[in-house]
């Protein structure tokens, strides 16, 4: 059974934050990936349907007057509302932005830090068990590519 691609839409205004977090999910794992600097581009290439989005907190240091992360997940949500969403932030460990997350029904988030990235993949596990409609995870060994598994410790 062939099974497709996760497609992810990264998104983030950190120009080297995103195309580390891009780089990090191209060579560990099987995804397609999309990256935007703000959340207006993302918007408007929201009918591709991706499968996850990760949306960092604060979207304005490209543009000052660009939409930040909240308002962007709002949008998101109106438009495409089964779409999983995780929040990425540097304010992600205080339990109030947390809680702001989840009322504006994002999928889960993380604190953006060196740990970001395998706790995104424990969220994406959650969110994509091993086979979920024909898409699958898969971790790249060497020239093989296996179901992609974690065993990580909470972060």
């Amino acid at each position: 059974m062939k099974f497709e691609k996760i497609k992810v839409f990264l998104v983030d205004d950190n120009a080297l934050y995103l195309k580390t977090l891009e780089l990090e999910f191209l060579q560990h794992s099987d995804f397609t990936i999309e990256t935007f600097a703000t959340g207006e581009l993302c918007l408007q290439r929201l009918s591709e349907d991706p499968d996850v989005i990760i949306l960092d907190y604060y979207l304005n240091s490209v543009d000052s007057n660009a939409m930040d992360g909240m308002e962007t997940l709002d949008k998101i949500k109106k438009i495409k509302p089964n779409i999983p969403v995780v929040m990425l932030s540097v304010a992600a460990d205080k339990i109030g932005t947390a809680l702001e997350f989840m009322k504006h029904k994002a999928s889960d988030y993380t604190v953006k830090n060196n740990t970001a990235f395998s706790r995104l993949q424990k969220i994406l596990s959650s969110i994509f068990p091993r086979k979920n409609n024909g898409k699958e995870i898969a971790l790249v060994y060497g020239n093989e590519k296996m179901p992609f598994q974690l065993s990580v410790v909470s972060c």
